[in-house]
């Protein structure tokens, strides 16, 4: 099922990490419209079973390790390092779950990050997070209270992300590990391709701004079309330098991407919905990677220019 597609003799790009994101529950305190974190399956979410976690990430750490020469990607890519990535859902509905997984990447000499919401930040949850990631993702779709609202970005309480507080919180993150890195994503979608989020993007101030177009994996609701979405991204040009732009093209295929389930999963561009491996704590890493759809060029093709990667 791998999609090797480099040229026979071809020069193997390079990347500073390989990125596993590990979409670690379905949960959330948010509904946005436009959501793609449901997978198909029955059963707990291995997340809160620590045995299985931990066999989870030892066959992901031997397997991506930069010298198994056994790993298929290496024919056509190179990595100096591994780095998990924790997605949901939103993963710090489980915070003390998250903490531990992210201890326990970093001690088998991974390196690990985090993309939320914001929502569930607090002084203390800031102070033992910061210290284990190199970056920390927030998703963030719109500076507008009304529009936020209407795209889904709020609470069953009626609350939404505090911008000022989260910038606060962010800086002290930064105070706690001054080396971390900042990224922010933005789903474009037919709620918000016209806003200019410049001054906000400005005032967070991150290191990397991922602009995606809405896919269309498991509803179209919200989506937009591709002159909308290249409307948003020319207006925030002098945002370029921070900007990492993603159609829906270069996101089929093209991310080392694992459900709940412990399964890699793949959104492919000609069908609605995902492609499963098996687990991969049960019939380990080799196995399950060969059992799912994957393109090495497009996923190369993102990051080969990336001084560091983080997307």
């Amino acid at each position: 099922m791998l999609h090797l597609q480099s040229g026979e003799g071809a020069v193997r790009p390079h990347v500073a990490e390989l990125v596993i994101n590990w979409h670690i529950t379905e949960a959330c305190n948010y509904k946005c419209r436009y959501c793609y974190a449901k997978w198909n399956g029955a059963g707990r979410e291995l997340l809160h079973d620590w045995s299985r976690v931990r066999n989870l990430l030892d066959e992901l750490q031997a397997f991506f390790h930069p010298e198994n020469a056994a790993n298929p990607l290496r024919q056509h890519l190179s990595w100096s390092g591994i780095r998990l990535n924790l997605a949901g859902g939103e993963p710090l509905l489980y915070q003390d779950a998250s903490l531990r997984v992210l201890d326990y990447v970093r001690s088998r000499g991974m390196a690990a990050s985090i993309i939320t919401n914001g929502s569930r930040f607090t002084g203390d949850l800031i102070d033992q997070l910061a210290p284990l990631v190199s970056m920390l993702g927030l998703s963030l779709d719109s500076a507008d209270v009304a529009r936020n609202r209407e795209i889904g970005r709020v609470d069953s309480r009626g609350l939404l992300l505090d911008v000022d507080s989260t910038s606060e919180k962010l800086v002290r993150a930064r105070r706690r590990n001054p080396a971390l890195r900042l990224k922010l994503n933005t789903v474009v979608n037919a709620l918000n391709h016209q806003e200019d989020m410049s001054p906000i993007i400005q005032a967070l101030a991150p290191q990397r701004w991922k602009v995606l177009r809405m896919l269309p994996v498991v509803t179209s609701e919200l989506a937009v079309s591709a002159e909308a979405f290249r409307a948003f991204v020319a207006r925030h040009h002098a945002l370029r330098e921070l900007m990492c732009v993603e159609g829906n093209d270069s996101m089929s295929e093209s991310y080392l991407m694992i459900d709940p389930l412990g399964r890699f999963f793949q959104n492919a561009s000609s069908q609605r919905g995902y492609r499963y491996s098996g687990p991969v704590d049960v019939v380990g890493a080799e196995r399950a990677f060969s059992e799912w759809p994957f393109s090495v060029d497009v996923y190369a093709s993102r990051y080969r220019d990336a001084l560091v990667v983080g997307r």
